[in-house]
């Protein structure tokens, strides 16, 4: 798990697995607009748009696309970059650390705030790989978790993983 970091079972969801993919090549994966349109959201959704700017304070923009048609816009920034060891974002403050005054941002309906981080570690021949996504509340965590949290971002590191070894 990732050092340092309380967890709270009541604001926090969290997974971790042993892939054999090296991280560097997870990292770009993570970070290449290119890359994430393919993997990002677990299929049949898709990423239609991906936009980074990889630096505290810099852009993680995405729009999803629903099988409906439905976009699902996602804009936050990254709070910490730690090349091939640790992504961290949040959609509770735009590029630059602007806070996020959105109004649609409504728990009610499926959206909320949080902050996210991904941590590689090396691992016997390929990565440790750690998602945490911290909540401001238990009502926003509970509606994450009953989203499918774990099995949509198990599904979505798959595809990443399927991506890697169709050579990235």
């Amino acid at each position: 798990m990732i050092k340092n970091l309380a967890i709270d079972s009541t604001l926090d969801l969290s997974f971790q697995r042993q892939v054999e993919v090296s991280k560097e090549l997870i990292w770009r994966a993570w970070t290449e607009p290119e890359l994430i349109k393919i993997w990002f959201c677990p299929r049949p959704w898709k990423t239609i748009a991906c936009e980074v700017d990889l630096h505290a304070g810099g852009v993680f923009k995405t729009t999803m696309q629903s099988p409906e048609g439905v976009l699902v816009p996602n804009e936050g920034c990254f709070l910490d970059v730690q090349k091939n060891k640790q992504l961290v974002w949040t959609n509770a403050l735009l590029p630059g650390f602007r806070p996020n005054q959105a109004t649609s941002l409504d728990v009610d309906a499926a959206n909320f705030f949080f902050t996210a981080t991904i941590h590689l570690e090396d691992h016997l021949g390929g990565t440790t790989y750690t998602a945490l996504v911290r909540h401001a509340d238990q009502k926003a965590c509970d509606m994450h978790k009953a989203m499918g949290f774990e099995q949509g971002w198990g599904i979505a590191l798959d595809q990443l993983i399927e991506l890697v070894r169709q050579g990235i």
